[in-house]
């Protein structure tokens, strides 16, 4: 698991839904959750909070990722490769620290991967746990 610890900056409900951001260091998240202030005290603004996310979850992007709908977005550069035959798990160092994301060694292979390259690592707002 990817754990980070933050700050909610905002919280935006409509109905039983919250779009959550969360500042980590210098970059911001964004979460769907089905809770609000109301029915979770927790979501508001101020507050210290953990982002979690699965290491399955981090999709990786080379080049520009502009057009994509994704808002969770961090840049990287790999710096370790652990492959085997379906999977691979690459460690990638950002501005918040290191990120994992487990791939499959094909879309490493694919995408020419390889130790030092700058990577996008991107995770959709309903992928993304919130936890106190």
């Amino acid at each position: 698991m990817n754990i980070y610890s933050g700050e909610i900056e905002a919280v935006k409900v409509n109905g039983e839904l919250s779009i959550v951001t969360i500042k980590v260091d210098t970059i911001s998240f964004t979460a769907i959750v089905i809770d609000t202030p109301v029915t979770a005290p927790y979501l508001k603004v101020g507050n210290p909070i953990k982002v979690i996310f699965k290491e399955t979850e981090v999709i990786i992007g080379i080049g520009s990722v502009d057009g994509i709908s994704l808002r969770n977005k961090l840049f990287g550069k790999v710096i370790s490769i652990d492959s085997d035959n379906l999977l691979s798990k690459l460690i990638i160092e950002t501005d918040i620290g290191k990120i994992t994301s487990i791939i499959t060694s094909n879309s490493v292979k694919r995408l020419k991967i390889e130790i030092g390259s700058e990577v996008c690592a991107m995770i959709k707002t309903n992928e993304l746990l919130l936890s106190v």
